[in-house]
């Protein structure tokens, strides 16, 4: 959940981002026996070498070096014995905690809270995912077989099938190391535009021509070996419609020819907007936005990590819900900006991607089919527009009848209406505040008691005392609006 930022706010990702630390490795013993319990043979049958210091241990499971009897070099993951049944103890006092606990979103003067049980909820759902390691062999496959177009440029490891089950996964080790090691990259002969270039349109490649990514590309998840960046750990693969990529295609064209109208429809028609989103509000934020990252600026200057986290902003601010597939879309990519601008700052992805995405709307376009599609259109506009003096004929009659009546509703004017509600209240404050002024000097001149000093009432001298501190309190509240 510590990466889960559309769900959680950054500041509780913070604090959980330190649970993630100083996980104790198993022993290797015990991942033997897991090991030997899922395959039902012993480990010098299976391994010629199997290392017992691990390569990397983390919360479900860690992985350890070994050779196969055939020579091949694998990497197998076993999972720490009994996390299932812990897990589901969690998650049971989460729920039981989740129903009667809500997190407030910080910063927010709406007072929004985040429902805790549908937090937990999703959480449940992506850990029982994680604990199957048949999910995360079968996403392996998937992305070798269709995310992985030429293995000279791009590459993934292989599952052996055999040694594949719900609690240990194999696969072919690579041998290399991270991409954040950039010295090591040059000093091996390898230039890291080149490395940069061939990550960003693989991960293009991916989302734009397959709909399925690899949704934890960090630094750690992208090896570099043989020449080549190997994509590694497959726990988190993401999946994007065909629809949502024409979506999000409209969105960043939108960007680039600074049209605010198609950018609002494309947002609203993406995400789910509330009986609270307010499409002229919206239709100012995103000219701001526009006039923020596109006035002035080349696309190959956008930060798109600055970008899209602003855009994500955005449509919160105006109460539109972003579907899970997209949210993780953009976490994948603000990540892979991140990747880059480490690597080789020089490359921009969001130029890469605009490059892309024009190339395919040109790909995309049919004259033929947009000429016939407008024709239609301008044939039924026609004979719309035909039909409009009868109607407004038509309306006319019944507003003379008294048939019809108009309801006119003005939106984007709340904070002028309520200034004005204000203002209006507190000019009757002073008139009020006048009338008891004039009142008591009326008063004055008559013969009332009970006086104070000579000849005053003390009701007058009250109602003096009165008007004027109304008066002084409505002056104020004025001068403030």
């Amino acid at each position: 959940m510590s990466s889960r930022t559309d769900l959680l706010p950054e500041s509780y990702c913070a604090e959980l981002v330190k649970l993630r630390q100083n996980v104790q490795p198993l022993d290797p013993e015990v991942a033997k026996a897991v090991i030997e319990q899922e395959t039902g043979k012993k480990i010098d049958d299976i391994y010629e070498e199997f290392r017992d210091k691990p390569l990397g241990s983390a919360s479900i499971g860690q992985v350890h070096y070994g050779v196969l009897k055939d020579g091949t070099r694998v990497v197998t993951k076993v999972q720490r014995p009994f996390i299932a049944e812990m897990t589901d103890q969690d998650f049971e006092l989460l729920k039981k905690l989740g129903s009667i606990v809500n997190v407030v979103v910080e910063g927010d003067d709406s007072g929004s809270m985040i429902d805790l049980l549908s937090v937990v909820e999703e959480l449940e759902k992506v850990t029982k995912e994680e604990l199957d390691f048949t999910n995360e062999a079968r996403y392996t496959r998937e992305f070798r077989e269709k995310c992985i177009e030429d293995e000279n440029e791009v590459s993934c490891p292989t599952i052996i099938d055999e040694l594949s089950t719900e609690r240990i996964l194999t696969m072919t080790y690579v041998d290399g190391y991270s991409i954040s090691h950039k010295e090591r990259i040059i000093e091996d002969g390898y230039a890291l535009t080149d490395v940069g270039e061939k990550i960003v349109k693989s991960f293009v490649h991916q989302v734009l021509d397959v709909g399925m990514f690899h949704a934890d590309p960090h630094q750690g998840n992208i090896m570099f070996s043989e020449g080549k960046p190997y994509w590694i750990d497959f726990g988190m693969i993401g999946t994007i419609s065909e629809s949502n990529i024409n979506l999000i295609s409209s969105i960043v064209l939108g960007v680039i020819q600074g049209d605010a109208d198609s950018l609002a429809s494309a947002a609203m028609s993406v995400g789910t907007a509330s009986a609270k989103t307010d499409k002229g509000k919206l239709m100012q934020d995103l000219d701001g936005f526009l006039e923020k990252y596109m006035t002035g600026t080349s696309i190959a200057d956008v930060n798109i990590d600055d970008m899209m986290t602003s855009f994500a902003d955005l449509t919160q601010r105006n109460y539109i819900t972003l579907p899970s597939e997209f949210t993780m879309l953009l976490r994948a990519l603000i990540m892979i900006e991140g990747v880059i601008e480490e690597l080789c700052p020089e490359l921009n992805l969001f130029e890469i991607l605009s490059n892309k995405f024009m190339e395919r709307a040109k790909k995309n376009f049919d004259l033929k089919q947009s000429l016939l599609e407008a024709g239609t259109e301008a044939l039924s506009l026609g004979k719309k527009a035909a039909k409009i003096p009868a109607l407004c004929a038509d309306a006319l009659k019944d507003i003379v009848k008294g048939n019809m009546k108009i309801n006119l509703e003005f939106t984007g004017y709340e904070a002028l209406v309520d200034a004005l509600n204000i203002m209006v209240k507190n000019i009757i404050l002073a008139v009020f505040a006048c009338v008891i002024f004039f009142g008591s000097c009326v008063l004055c001149m008559s013969d009332v008691g009970p006086k104070v000093g000579e000849n005053m009432p003390l009701l007058s001298g009250a109602g003096f005392l009165f008007s004027i501190a109304l008066g002084i309190y409505s002056i104020k509240q004025m001068n403030k609006k």
